[in-house]
This record gives C-alpha cells, sequence and structure tokens, in this order.
C-alpha cells in the first residue's frame, strides 16, 4: 500500500514536472536534434568552413542554402495557415523588425567572426559538445563582445543625455 502511494506520489512528480517545463524539454530536445545534425552536416569543422570560403568545397553552402529555403517555405507555411505553437500554444507571429543604422556595421563584424573562428553562435554549443577547444574560445569572443557592445550602448546613451541636457542647459 505503502509503495503504491509512493509510485504514484512520484508519478505524479514527473507528470507535473514535465507539464510545467515542457517548453525548456521540448527546447533541450529540438536542440540537440539541431547540433547533432549540424555537427553531421560539416558545419562544427574548420575544414568544411575554409574550404567553404575559399571556393573549394560548396558542402556546407549546399547545407546553408537548403536550410534558407527550408526556412523560407516554412515561415510562408507558418503564415499562411495561422499556426500556433507547440510550446505554447499562441499563434505564430512574425513582427518585421525596423532597420537600424548599425545592422551593416554588426553584420560585418558577424561575418568576420565566422570567418576568423569557421562558427556562428548556433555551432559552438554543437562545437563544445563535441569536445572542441576552438568552441570555448568563440563563445569566450561572443561573450566578450556582447560585454563591450552594452558597455558601449550604455556610454553612448550617457554622452548622449549630456548632450541633450547641455543644449537645454543653453
Amino acid at each position: 500500500m505503502y509503495e503504491e502511494s509512493l509510485f504514484k506520489r512520484c508519478r505524479n512528480t514527473l507528470v507535473s514536472g514535465f507539464f510545467v517545463y515542457r517548453t525548456q524539454i521540448f527546447g533541450l530536445l529540438t536542440g540537440i536534434l539541431f547540433g547533432f545534425l549540424m555537427s553531421r552536416a560539416g558545419a562544427t569543422t574548420y575544414d568544411y568552413h575554409a574550404k567553404m570560403f575559399l571556393f573549394e568545397d560548396f558542402q556546407l553552402m549546399i547545407v546553408i542554402v537548403t536550410a534558407v529555403i527550408i526556412a523560407m517555405l516554412g515561415v510562408w507555411l507558418l503564415k499562411k495557415t495561422h499556426i500556433h505553437a507547440v510550446a505554447t500554444g499562441e499563434e505564430v507571429d512574425f513582427v518585421k523588425k525596423p532597420y537600424q543604422k548599425g545592422l551593416m556595421i554588426g553584420a560585418a563584424l558577424f561575418g568576420v567572426g565566422w570567418g576568423m573562428t569557421a562558427s556562428c553562435p548556433g555551432t559552438i554549443p554543437a562545437m563544445i559538445g563535441e569536445g572542441k577547444i576552438a568552441g570555448l574560445f568563440a563563445l569566450a569572443g561572443i561573450l566578450i563582445g556582447t560585454m563591450a557592445y552594452g558597455i558601449l550602448q550604455s556610454h553612448l546613451q550617457l554622452a548622449k543625455q549630456q548632450a541633450s541636457r547641455s543644449t537645454d542647459a543653453n
């Protein structure tokens, strides 16, 4: 009797825990699948990136173009069918973001970082999962760059506020 009630309590705890954390569990599982597929496609291997940028081997470029085409078709289908998200149940919405001045500079920096490390933010966790030490250095670079961006933005906003105060005082 006690073992049966203990079993029921454990089962209820697991079921309720799964229900509460279903979004995180779903994200973790899809992330693992995504990392596995990137690893199998060669997206975590420096040589594939170098050969792609030197136009010697197009395997990785074909993978990227295929992913872009599938994503475009998927977004079109999601917009057309007004589908709801699996994890949250809310309707999937695609909001256009306004153009920002720094977008071109940011894209250029992203490209330079990609060329130097042969990794983008999506491949870094897969590289770390494979045990590649270069993934840790790329992750450190992303974290330092993000921190530097935040500090720079804070200083720019502070300078803008001080400039507007000095013009208001005159």
